[in-house]
């Protein structure tokens, strides 16, 4: 089974950076594209970075872009988010996300149900 385990999230100010990691385990992730989602209370789960395991392919939401970096180890396993120039509407429950081969188009990519595994997600408060 295919477990996604994030880390990294709190409280920062507005302006500020944080960097989530997830440590993906239970498969080979070779033909996995791998991404980050978030979530704030009473909204839907918004789609932020994806990158393919393989190549490195990233692909962004608009609202982060510039600002946001993901990332992989195809050593160790894990798939970052490096966020910086915090904003208020960043706070949210931010998921590690695998979609696992046969992978969905990118156009589809933006939607949760293209994706295959979660993780439990992390916290990340942007307030001063």
């Amino acid at each position: 089974q295919v477990q996604l385990v994030e880390s990294g999230g709190g409280l920062v100010q507005p302006g500020g950076s944080l960097r989530l990691s997830c440590v993906a385990s239970g498969r080979p992730f070779s033909s996995y594209v791998m991404g980050w989602f978030r979530q704030a209370p009473g909204k839907e789960r918004e789609f932020v970075a994806a990158i393919r395991w393989t190549g490195g392919n990233t692909y962004y939401a608009d609202s982060v872009k510039g600002r946001f970096t993901i990332s992989r180890d195809t050593v160790k396993n894990t798939v970052d988010l490096q966020m910086n120039n915090l904003k208020a509407e960043d706070t949210a429950v931010y998921y590690c996300a695998a979609d696992a081969p046969p992978t969905a188009i990118t156009s589809q990519r933006r939607f949760p149900s293209a994706w295959d595994y979660w993780g439990q997600g992390t916290q990340v408060t942007v307030s001063s």
